[in-house]
């Protein structure tokens, strides 16, 4: 494993990581059916764990905190994000546990996906609390904000970033600096019916400094408390699958964050990351790089 080599670092992830095997088939199998997959291919994933390597692409220096067994997935997982440039030392590996792991197929015809996981060993936090402790941006997803909200290393001066998307039991949006939940999600907590606008505004007096809502094909838009909305397009590009582009939207988020763009450009930023990683069958591989990002970016987000 790792050690860090300089502290603090731009942005730390804390959540999960997993080892997935992914298939692409034209069509899901029927009960005691078989299918050809079209491609199989093994990757990284996990929502904290792709967002720090997204980050990481995009230019932004990133540690990533949190568990993984002491098996063969374990290793491949800690391999990857260092491969990445993902700082791995506040990583806890818990003996005779497996680590966390997904099996997921991808169907063409019907641009959907069906997964079944194995979740993550017990996540732990100790290892990487003085990174958590020392860096600007804290970004959690739905399995590190709890631990984090409960450790009490957060203090003035730090984003607390929360990827939103999945349920987290018990979460509410105050004092979160940045939260990044879907529309559906939004939708779930305050009012199927309402638009768009009305759930930003109730996000904001729920307590949160920004809500960035994410909505697929409809792109994002995003409220401040002191009353700042923005908008952002989704970027075209030809899917091959959309599996981890949240993450990526979230990584590619803090990235904007940390480079202080305007948060207009912000959504801009990282509405074209997690289009171009649709290029991809899984959540890593056609992550972009930030000259690819800025190539991408609307005339008018420059």
């Amino acid at each position: 494993m790792s050690t860090s080599s300089h502290d603090p670092f731009d942005a730390v992830f804390v959540g999960v990581a997993t080892l997935d095997a992914i298939a692409l088939v034209e069509d899901f199998p029927a009960p005691d059916d078989r299918v050809l997959a079209e491609e199989i291919v093994y990757a990284g994933g996990g929502p904290a764990a792709t967002a720090a390597v997204a980050a990481a692409r995009l230019g932004v220096s990133a540690a990533f905190v949190g568990t993984v067994g002491d098996d063969a997935n374990g290793r491949v997982i800690l391999t990857g994000l260092e491969d990445e440039g993902v700082d791995v030392s506040g990583v806890s590996v818990v003996p005779g546990e497996p680590s966390a792991a997904s099996v997921v197929v991808v169907d063409r015809i019907r641009d959907s996906r069906a997964i079944c996981n194995r979740p993550a060993p017990r996540i732990a936090i100790t290892a990487g609390s003085h990174l958590i402790a020392a860096a600007p941006v804290v970004h959690v997803d739905h399995a590190g904000w709890a631990l984090v909200a409960a450790a009490g290393l957060l203090h003035d001066g730090q984003l607390l970033s929360v990827d939103a998307g999945n349920p987290i039991p018990g979460f509410t949006p105050r004092a979160v600096g940045l939260f990044v939940p879907t529309v559906e999600a939004l939708r779930r907590t305050y009012d199927a019916n309402r638009p768009v606008t009305d759930l930003l505004e109730l996000a904001v007096a729920d307590g949160c400094d920004v809500v960035v809502a994410t909505d697929g094909a409809r792109g994002s838009s995003a409220l401040t408390a002191t009353g700042e909305t923005a908008h952002a397009a989704a970027h075209t590009v030809d899917i091959l699958s959309t599996l981890g582009a949240g993450d990526v939207f979230h990584g590619a988020l803090v990235a904007a964050v940390v480079r202080g763009l305007p948060l207009d450009q912000q959504l801009a930023f990282a509405n074209v990351a997690a289009a171009l990683s649709c290029r991809g069958l899984d959540g890593r591989s056609r992550i972009p790089t930030l000259a690819e990002v800025e190539a991408a970016m609307p005339a008018n987000a420059h």
